[in-house]
């Protein structure tokens, strides 16, 4: 049996990841669980996974915790320093699910203490990506995407030589506004961005992918993953959400990764690789599926692609940039001071003010937190009231 920690084990990662680790209960040991706010729901998985060790981050809430569990045998602490302690328990298998910048930390120090890092939590590739590699190579920790996408793309590249590799193809779904016109798209509010047509997600990586932003972030975790030049990096939105992801080869050759629209097989691959395992997951039926469509992306109403793009160019801490000033833009939507097609003028102010005074070097941890309290700063500091920037 090996030993497995889920950090954001609330989220719809998490959740997933819990379904998955009581299905094949025989082959892990839950040593820690983690989550952020949702008492109820970290307590109900600690008990259904017989978890050790569980940590909320919100320290006001551990008294509430300690009262749902004391009746079992599991240590609770709360609290940031909490949670680092977690990511430095050595286990076999630490899936990181936190969402946002907040789980850049946990993953690069559970790096250094697990066998195998099971990586969903976009940001410690957008931002700390060589970093991250680094710390895995030093340590000889197996990195395995969580992304259905860079699953999609893993698992193609399985057995393959990256040399021979001369494209890779990330699929978008094109959200809920692939078929609207651009002129409608102004006034659109933050619960019709969040109506995902395929994927059951929460609401800001929702409107992340309504936007393109999520997609973009995924350009630039495959840039970094794969260490791949960014020439060969594609987009192409696949509105039936079936394909996840391919690579083109130097004999002319695609691989396609298929599956349905569920995290499930992701997720199931990175906790039992490098073996495949029985999974609770609806199997495509091809004649009811009939066919497969393929739509460019139009830059004008996604421009988020093309901003990723100048990402990967400038490198150093841009992707740190990038994902803080994008944060900040949507909760400036969600508040309702920005537009929806605000928020990518706002991430593109941001970058392009790094990139007057950017320069390479090797980025430290420092680093990355600096600059995404700057980011954040200048954002608050020029994006002010209903601004139209």
């Amino acid at each position: 049996m090996k030993s497995v920690s889920v950090f954001g084990a609330t989220g719809s990662i998490g959740c997933t990841a819990a379904k998955i680790l009581k299905h094949q209960s025989d082959k892990f040991n839950v040593e820690v669980i983690t989550g952020g706010s949702n008492v109820l729901q970290l307590a109900k998985t600690a008990i259904e996974l017989d978890a050790k060790h569980v940590v909320i981050a919100d320290e006001s809430l551990l008294n509430e915790l300690q009262k749902h569990l004391e009746n079992h045998k599991i240590t609770i602490s709360a609290g940031r320093n909490a949670l680092l302690e977690a990511a430095s328990r050595p286990v076999d298998i630490s899936l990181q699910g936190i969402v946002g910048f907040a789980g850049v930390e946990c993953s690069l120090i559970a790096a250094r203490s697990t066998k195998t890092l099971a990586l969903a939590n976009k940001e410690s590739l957008v931002c700390a990506g060589p970093l991250l590699r680094s710390i895995c190579t030093e340590h000889k920790t197996t990195l395995v995407p969580v992304d259905s996408e860079h699953s999609a793309i893993f698992q193609c590249l399985q057995g393959e030589d990256l040399r021979t590799v001369e494209r890779i193809i990330l699929t978008a779904s094109g959200g809920p506004f692939l078929n609207t016109p651009m002129h409608e798209l102004s006034d659109v509010t933050a619960e019709q961005a969040a109506a995902h047509p395929r994927w059951k997600m929460g609401l800001r990586i929702s409107i992340d992918s309504a936007s393109m932003f999520n997609k973009a972030m995924e350009l630039i975790e495959t840039k970094e993953l794969f260490d791949i030049s960014s020439d060969k990096l594609e987009v192409i939105v696949q509105p039936q959400s079936i394909i996840h992801s391919m690579v083109g080869f130097n004999d002319g050759a695609i691989m396609a990764h298929m599956g349905p629209a569920d995290m499930t097989g992701a997720i199931g691959y990175a906790l039992n690789y490098p073996n495949r395992e029985t999974l609770p997951l609806e199997r495509l039926d091809f004649s009811k599926l009939g066919r497969l469509d393929f739509v460019s992306v139009d830059p004008n109403k996604f421009p988020a692609i093309q901003i990723a793009e100048h990402v990967i160019e400038l490198s150093g801490l841009a992707g740190a940039v990038f994902n803080a000033a994008k944060e900040q833009a949507l909760d400036l939507f969600l508040s309702g001071h920005l537009g929806f097609l605000e928020m990518s003028l706002v991430v593109e102010r941001a970058i392009n003010e790094y990139a007057k005074n950017s320069h390479n070097r090797t980025v430290t941890l420092d680093d990355l937190i600096d600059i995404d309290n700057s980011t954040r700063r200048f954002i608050q500091k020029n994006v002010k009231g209903n601004c139209h920037v």
